[in-house]
């Protein structure tokens, strides 16, 4: 069950106390639009962009027009009910649907037909305001006690728009064409990324369910099991890539079925070690508790009923921990699309090529073409195995 799950669902009443936290977050972003720049507008890949005020960005019109919808947001912030939650549902909506049209409006101001390496960067007042809107998101859907798969649904339905925007309409935006230089590149990269995040979970789900059940079997493993376990975590990811890079490559010198197989002291064989290393604390912990909170009424009806100690396991207690199980995976994964990100510094390949990449030439937009695609796959896989955990839960270990 996630932190979010656990909240207890909000009241409605009409005689309810403004929403603080709709009605702060609103004042955060009318802070954001007047006092951050919006965008950025650079003559070239290499120089450094100018900012631009979202007067300068949008005009009077567009200044106005998005102070008046986050002014709206705030308004109903201060009458809840659930009418005007799902009101402000549809003006957060309406404003991430609007951005994209923004940089439009933005680079048809800033943006000189005479320079055509001229680029727009996203600024800092943009991303904030992105941000605080998804905090916006997360909150109406607990007050209006919407199942996690609602906002997912709405995040994909603004996200096509704002790529049909950008493919259409937003060449001269710097992310943009970083994507378009780099096209194939980013796509190998995903597939390396989604390759190694796969193999790194489908190992730790096989290694951490066989823990557990050692650690069910025999309760003495149980504390030195996650005492080792939580030790690896505390180890620095680069400190671990260092610590098997000189072993990892004694053993593909010395034995040439290893060296055949490809393992070395970069690349591929210590990002997996590392990740599943990372990755079996969660997993464990989680089977663990999935499997021994199941109620022992439960077990001892199906005992009355005949069943052998196999069939209590596969047909009872199995399908019981099932949700929890899941979500065991779901933090696990999500952890490994972040980690896996560090892997491409020992050759491992993966999105964090272009986040290296773009540190070492200062080139934020390549840094944000490796970070982007990371945060949309663990949000991806956040939302589908969170709503089949949550499908899954009735009758089940809560």
């Amino acid at each position: 069950m996630s932190l979010l799950d656990a909240l207890p669902a909000p009241r409605l009443g009409r005689g309810s106390y403004p929403n603080v936290v709709l009605v702060s977050l609103s004042a955060v972003m009318l802070a954001a639009i007047w006092g951050l720049d919006a965008v950025s507008m650079a003559p070239n890949r290499i120089v450094q962009g100018t900012g631009a005020g979202v007067m300068e960005a949008l005009g009077w019109p567009g200044a106005l027009l998005a102070s008046l919808l986050v002014l709206a947001l705030g308004a109903l912030a201060f009458r809840p009910n659930p009418t005007n939650y799902s009101a402000a549902l549809g003006v957060v909506v309406l404003i991430l649907a609007l951005m994209p049209f923004g940089l439009m409006v933005a680079g048809h101001f800033l943006i000189d037909p005479a320079l055509p390496q001229a680029r727009l960067g996203i600024g800092a007042g943009y991303w904030v305001v992105l941000f605080v809107l998804l905090l916006c998101l997360i909150e109406l859907r607990l007050r209006l006690a919407l199942t996690r798969l609602w906002p997912m649904l709405i995040l994909a339905g603004v996200g096509l728009l704002w790529w049909l925007c950008a493919w259409l309409w937003l060449g001269d935006l710097a992310l943009v064409q970083e994507y378009r230089a780099r096209d194939q590149q980013l796509i190998r990269a995903v597939g390396q990324h989604v390759v190694l995040v796969s193999v790194a979970v489908s190992i730790s789900v096989v290694l951490g369910t066989l823990l557990a059940l050692l650690m069910r079997r025999y309760a003495r493993l149980q504390k030195g099991a996650f005492a080792i376990l939580n030790f690896l975590q505390t180890i620095p990811s680069l400190a671990l890539f260092g610590l098997l890079l000189a072993p990892l490559a004694w053993l593909s010198a010395n034995v040439p079925v290893l060296a055949k197989l490809g393992v070395s002291g970069i690349g591929n064989t210590p990002a997996l070690i590392a990740l599943v290393a990372y990755s079996l604390l969660p997993m464990v912990r989680n089977t663990y508790i999935a499997l021994e909170e199941v109620s022992a009424d439960t077990l001892e009806a199906a005992s009355a009923m005949g069943m052998r100690a196999s069939q209590r396991f596969w047909q009872v207690r199995l399908p019981l921990a099932l949700p929890v199980l899941l979500e065991g995976v779901r933090i696990t994964t999500v952890q490994a699309i972040g980690l896996t990100a560090v892997a491409a510094l020992i050759g491992a390949g993966g999105l964090g090529t272009f986040i290296f990449q773009g540190l070492g030439q200062a080139a934020m937009d390549m840094v944000l073409l490796g970070a982007l695609p990371i945060l949309i796959l663990a949000l991806l896989v956040d939302a589908a195995l969170g709503a089949l955990a949550e499908a899954l839960r009735p009758g089940g270990v809560q």
